[in-house]
């Protein structure tokens, strides 16, 4: 018999969230800009982050 195990996150990625949002309305960008900066931003922090070999 197979045993299924459920996990929960520990909350971490949706602190970062949080973290992330905060930022954007301190810098009080314009609305487009708000919209790069959670789209496209994050891509190039992961691009830069990954590790080498990938």
């Amino acid at each position: 018999m197979e045993q299924i195990v459920v996990t929960h996150g520990d909350g971490l990625g949706c602190l970062w969230a949080i973290g992330w949002l905060f930022t954007i309305g301190y810098l009080k960008l314009h609305f487009w800009n708000g919209v790069k900066a959670i789209i496209i931003w994050p891509y190039y922090i992961g691009k830069h982050f990954r590790k080498e070999g990938n």
